[in-house]
């Protein structure tokens, strides 16, 4: 075998062992790659785990972002007044800096754009806290690409945006309150109104109404807080038969000085009294008496609003007669049922004539329960039946003959001598109108009669005493006019009186 061949065989035989080391490799690899269970990306061929793309982790995020559609930069809205955060709709909270609360605020604000991912983890990250801004880390999930779940970290920046909330708004502009008890009657006169203030005065109910609005038919009593509103609705429902709707206490009408005409079913229920009274009194019930039998009842608003009844006049109807002559009753029986009579009235039978008829002989019969005040030649205010169109359901179904021509309210007196030697005055609340005119200064002083006129009705008033007017007492003056005594009035106190001097005068730096 020559040298030629022999080289040619080593040649053959190197080149063969190359190719089955190289075959050898290839195994060891293919061997080694499925003992791992690992694939080759499809893009890079970087072995990797296998997964349903057949790519990797840095093959898959240059083909699909996840974060897609979801804001990277987001406002924020900030109260500086309050230091609260609005949660939409109209929700005002707060939260702390790197709170849970300011950490649930901010993913709301970008929850409807992360419907189709996962949220896995969220935290904040530092930022300046003067910067407005504020910092979050997310990690999401997301199935992409035939099923492969792929997770991505990104960093949201949430921009304070200062705004002022409705709470402050309303501090700035003065007119900060959240619950309003709204007062109605549906009458031509404030009598109720009058009282009502006194009431709320004497209990110091108004030291927590933010604000007090006079307004046509009404009072607004404005609130910061619903809790102090229901305590005056709780209070005027103890104070005076009234309706509640929602937060208005609405009164229906002031009976006082009016005439009234009941059902026969509440008349029999009160122990067959008239059906035409009088409405003496309103407190936290309703005051009848029966101008006829002296026979008195009280009516709670249960009561009247199962069986409402109207005013058939208003005080402004009443109409001036004289006294031309008085018999007083003396032994007046009740039937079988009656219920109980007043002590503090006197039944009469009297003869009366209009001080504006005085050119005629038209005289009027009535009974009164006024027997005890009136003599011959008085005064006396009251309701003329006689001559007057009334529509009243109940009073148009009764027999004529049991409707009265006249009824008889109160004894008249010189009212200009009254406001003279008066020397006492009441408490005003401090609210928004437009202040008294003539008719309301003459429904006051009306209001003001009744007190001296009803000793009852005094005790649920403060009533102070008057140090600027010094009274003159003179024999002409006395008409017999009710007074208020001295030992009912109270001093009233003033900054000055509480200091010994001068107020600011007690005050230090």
């Amino acid at each position: 075998m020559s040298l030629l061949q022999i080289i040619s065989i080593l040649t053959f035989f190197n080149v063969l062992l190359k190719c089955v080391s190289v075959y050898i490799f290839c195994l060891c690899i293919m061997y080694s790659v499925y003992s791992n269970s690992q694939n080759l990306c499809c893009t890079c061929g970087v072995p990797i785990p296998p997964n349903p793309a057949n790519m990797c982790v840095a093959c898959l995020r240059t083909q699909v972002d996840i974060s897609e559609g979801i804001p990277k930069q987001v406002t924020v809205h900030f109260c500086k007044q309050c230091e609260r955060y609005l949660q939409p709709p109209g929700t005002w909270v707060q939260c702390a800096l790197e709170s849970r609360e300011l950490m649930a605020l901010c993913l709301k604000k970008i929850k409807s754009s992360m419907t189709k991912v996962r949220l896995i983890d969220a935290s904040f990250l530092w930022t300046e806290p003067h910067s407005k801004r504020i910092k979050m880390k997310l990690t999401i999930q997301k199935e992409v690409m035939n099923g492969a779940i792929l997770q991505q970290v990104f960093v949201v920046e949430f921009v304070i945006q200062s705004q002022m909330c409705d709470d402050c708004h309303r501090v700035e502009a003065k007119d900060f309150w959240k619950a309003v008890v709204q007062v109605r009657q549906k009458t031509v006169h404030k009598k109720t109104f009058y009282y009502l203030e006194q009431l709320i005065l004497k209990h110091k109910l108004h030291q927590n109404a933010l604000n007090i609005k006079e307004i046509h038919e009404g009072i607004d009593f404005y609130y910061g807080s619903k809790q102090h509103a229901q305590k005056m609705v709780d209070f005027l429902q103890c104070t005076a038969p009234c309706r509640l709707a929602v937060v208005k206490s609405t009164f229906s009408f002031y009976l006082g000085d009016s005439v009234v005409c009941l059902s026969p079913r509440l008349a029999q229920s009160l122990g067959n009294m008239g059906q035409v009274c009088v409405c003496i009194r309103v407190t936290s019930t309703i005051h009848l008496i029966d101008p006829n039998t002296l026979q008195i009842a009280e009516v709670d608003g249960n009561t009247y609003w199962r069986n409402p009844f109207n005013g058939l006049c208003n005080p402004r109807q009443l109409e001036e007669f004289i006294v031309m002559d008085i018999d007083i009753i003396r032994d007046q029986k009740l039937g079988a049922g009656a219920g109980m009579r007043s002590n503090k009235h006197t039944l009469a039978e009297v003869w009366v004539q209009k001080t504006s008829e005085m050119d005629s002989n038209q005289q009027y019969y009535c009974r009164t329960f006024l027997g005890h005040l009136l003599n011959i030649g008085d005064l006396v205010l009251g309701f003329d039946f006689a001559n007057s169109n009334i529509n009243d359901e109940y009073l148009n179904k009764m027999n004529p003959h049991h409707v009265p021509d006249v009824v008889l309210i109160k004894k008249s007196y010189d009212r200009s001598r009254r406001i003279k030697r008066r020397n006492w005055k009441l408490q005003e609340l401090a609210r928004e109108g437009d202040g008294m005119d003539t008719d309301d200064e003459r429904q006051y002083q009306d209001f003001l009669e009744d007190l001296e006129e009803d000793e009852a009705l005094r005790k649920n008033v403060n009533i102070f005493r008057d140090a600027s007017k010094i009274p003159v007492e003179s024999d002409t003056d006395d008409d017999g006019a009710p007074r208020v005594s001295l030992t009912e009035m109270l001093e009233e106190l003033s900054l000055t009186d509480a200091t010994g001097g001068e107020g600011a005068d007690m005050m230090t730096d």
